[in-house]
C-alpha cells in the first residue's frame, strides 16, 4: 500500500538520527536527536534544526553535504538550537538518516554548546 504523504501509519515515529521536514511556521528540515525509545513513547522530540545557510562565525554547526541525510543541498545543522517539538509536527515520511560519521559529528557539537563534557 503507497502512502501519501503526511498521512502517517499506525506505529510510524520518527528515529533518531533521521532527517525529517517538521510542520512549523512552514515546513522546515530538522534532525530527531532523542532516543528511539522516547520517541516511541512520547509526545514531544528533541531535533536540531537544518539550515542551507552557513554561519561561519559558529563552529558548533556541522555540514552536512548534499544526498546524505535526503538532504538537497550543503547544510549545517545548528547544534547551538536543540528544541523540543511536538511529535505530530514531523511530516511522513522522514528525508533519510544522517551517516554514522555526521551524526557523531553533531552529537559533539551538541555536547560543547550545552557544556556536556
Amino acid at each position: 500500500m503507497a502512502w501519501k504523504r503526511g498521512a502517517k501509519p499506525y506505529g510510524w515515529y520518527p528515529r533518531r538520527g533521521e532527517v525529517c521536514l517538521f510542520d512549523l511556521d512552514k515546513e522546515r528540515p530538522a534532525l530527531v536527536i532523542s532516543t528511539d525509545a522516547l520517541n516511541r513513547f512520547s509526545l514531544d522530540l528533541c531535533i536540531v534544526p537544518i539550515s542551507k545557510v552557513e554561519h561561519k562565525q559558529f563552529s558548533l554547526r556541522p555540514k552536512v553535504k548534499a544526498g546524505e541525510g535526503g538532504l538537497n543541498h550543503d547544510s549545517w545543522v545548528k547544534c547551538d538550537q536543540v528544541t523540543t517539538v511536538e511529535k505530530n509536527l514531523a511530516v511522513y515520511p522522514g528525508l533519510g538518516v544522517l551517516s554514522h560519521e555526521s551524526l557523531q559529528r553533531v552529537e559533539d557539537a551538541i555536547r560543547i554548546a550545552l557544556e556536556l563534557l
